[in-house]
């Protein structure tokens, strides 16, 4: 059972791509970025312009975006049997290392959304820059029922 979380509107692609691709019993979804009301949020790099918990903020509003696009292609976040990959790029200054502190903003909204025992393997990477200047791009790949 998927608990109840409040999402925004699916944001809209940036380019020229889609952002939900169903194959089988697999949903792709592109980078979900921190966007709020059509602009980004959380811009700048962690450890430099940002704070660890700014970027744990930006990780959680990023999750919730693609959440809100999952919804939007599958008509309810009740088909999501679990989360299958995580995988979060986060624009941080050189000597940052708190790259899963931060990736936990993502993590952990999952798990309160499908419970821990749905919730997915994980990759966090950092970048020196990533579209739009924001801090955190998300990417998610759900197996459905």
């Amino acid at each position: 059972m998927v608990r109840p979380v409040e999402l925004p509107p699916a944001p809209k692609p940036l380019g020229a791509y889609v952002e939900a691709v169903q194959v089988g019993d697999l949903l792709f979804l592109s980078g979900a970025l921190p966007m709020e009301d059509g602009a980004p949020r959380f811009q700048g790099r962690i450890g430099k312009d940002l704070t660890l918990e700014d970027g744990r903020k930006a990780t959680r509003l990023a999750t919730l975006n693609a959440l809100a696009l999952a919804q939007e292609h599958l008509g309810s976040l009740d088909r999501i049997a679990r989360v299958v990959s995580l995988r979060v790029w986060l624009a941080t200054s050189e000597d940052f290392r708190d790259h899963a502190r931060v990736a936990d903003g993502a993590s952990e909204l999952l798990a309160e959304v499908f419970g821990r025992d749905r919730i997915s393997t994980r990759m966090v990477a950092g970048a020196l820059t990533l579209p739009v200047g924001v801090s955190t791009v998300i990417e998610l790949v759900f197996a459905l029922r």
